[in-house]
């Protein structure tokens, strides 16, 4: 038995009482926390938690005044419209035209609460479209739960790892899959969760290509909208902007987060961008489940009416005043979470000194850029093995596996691992190293 910082009988008592000894790679991003959670409790030892995606600092303070202000001014007490708050909408609109060069009106954006809603509801609508159109394609690896949400709705759906069918090669791939006819929709993240890999121009324009080939809705999930720190996309109304299928199809819906950007993960709010061709575009079998059969009142009063009676009314305001800051120049888009970039260089370099490699490593011909995640994998052990080892030393991720990633490995999130940390994480890793130096 190794003398681990995390005591031996300990680990072994919770994980075998927790159901997920040796499936721990199938296990999803709750199950880890949970099991760590336990873990702790009972060690009374702090881990380095890299196994959930959640904000690891503080909320600008224009979002937590504005909030403040609206409720103290009584909006919690009303119902918000469905289709979202002016003012939420107006700003919207023009974060859109300053940082993404796209012209989308108000009534072509809608708040959802949170990117899971959104995802869930355009699923839920996107099968109604056509009776012969009843899958999802998912590039991967991606978000895991977007599946769970397909498995709850009972649609089928498709992946393929995107790794080895970059640039070009992407084109015949989704030929493979859209031909069939059998897709409404495709999906994926770009920065990626979970490899931060982003998409090139040439790729989207590929997947906008495919997509009106084949009538099928890209949905583009911007859940860390202008992180890719190799370029700055924070000057409003400035080039560059961050690449979007947007430009290249009329057949999109973007799914915008507050969570990440700024902060702003406990109010669950986001919003959705569709295509205003999209949105207004008739399909006739929509009018077997909803009243009418245009897309974007279907959504809106048919879909999103069904699953909340409108998105946080108080959180709408402090958005739309966070977004006013943001497109009047006021605050910096991206300066703030820049130090995810920063925690990544430093954690990457510790993982490398001591034994691991990054997995995805590479996008298209250009080393993956620092950011929110990253992946790494230990040569000589399974998905399996590695997370189950490293629980023993205090350190805990998700497998790429439950990604949709067709390679062994783990997803790192670097929000929750503090810069003070980084000397126990050091430390843990050169004892891993040391226990296991023949891998």
């Amino acid at each position: 038995m190794r003398n681990t910082p995390i005591n031996h009988e300990i680990v072994t008592s919770v994980l075998d009482s927790s159901g997920l000894k040796g499936a721990l790679d199938q296990a999803t991003i709750r199950e880890i926390v949970r099991l760590v959670n336990e873990i702790e409790k009972a060690s009374g030892v702090k881990f380095i938690r890299m196994e959930m995606g959640i904000p690891g600092l503080e909320p600008p303070r224009i979002l937590v005044d504005a909030e403040i202000e609206a409720i103290k001014n009584g909006v919690i007490s009303k119902y918000p419209m469905i289709e979202g708050i002016s003012e939420l909408k107006d700003e919207a609109s023009r974060f859109a035209r300053l940082f993404m060069n796209l012209d989308i009106p108000p009534k072509y954006i809608v708040p959802t609460v949170g990117s899971m809603q959104a995802g869930f509801t355009i699923f839920m609508i996107s099968q109604r479209l056509d009776s012969k159109k009843n899958k999802v394609l998912f590039i991967d690896p991606g978000f895991p739960v977007q599946k769970q949400q397909c498995e709850v709705l009972g649609i089928k759906y498709d992946n393929f790892d995107v790794y080895n069918y970059r640039g070009k090669a992407l084109r015949a791939k989704l030929e493979e899959y859209l031909s069939t006819g059998e897709y409404s929709t495709l999906i994926y993240s770009s920065p990626n969760n979970p490899t931060w890999i982003v998409f090139t121009e040439e790729e989207l324009q590929i997947i906008g290509d495919v997509c009106n080939k084949y009538d099928v809705i890209a949905i583009e999930d911007m859940a860390y909208f202008a992180m890719d720190f190799r370029y700055d996309y924070s000057r409003p109304g400035q080039p560059p902007y961050p690449p979007t299928v947007a430009k290249y199809t009329g057949n999109y819906v973007l799914m915008f987060s507050s969570s990440k950007l700024f902060s702003f993960a406990g109010e669950r709010i986001g919003l959705i961008y569709v295509s205003p061709v999209l949105f207004d575009k008739n399909y006739p079998y929509l009018k077997n489940y909803y009243k009418t059969d245009e897309f974007g009142y279907s959504l809106i009063y048919g879909a999103l009416y069904a699953l909340s009676a409108g998105v946080n009314h108080s959180a709408q305001v402090a958005f739309a005043r966070m977004l006013k800051a943001v497109n009047d120049g006021q605050v910096h888009l991206t300066e703030p979470v820049k130090e995810y970039a920063e925690r990544a260089c430093v954690m990457k370099k510790l993982f490398t000194e001591n034994g691991f490699y990054i997995v995805y490593d590479k996008d298209v011909d250009k080393p993956v850029g620092d950011g929110f995640y990253f992946t790494l994998h230990y040569r000589g052990m399974t998905t399996n093995e590695l997370l189950e080892k490293l629980l023993y030393y205090g350190i805990s991720a998700i497998s790429l596996k439950i990604a949709g990633s067709e390679k062994e490995g783990l997803r790192a999130c670097v929000s929750q691992v503090l810069p003070e940390q980084f000397p126990v994480l050091e430390q843990r890793l050169k004892q891993f190293h040391n226990d296991y130096p023949k891998h």
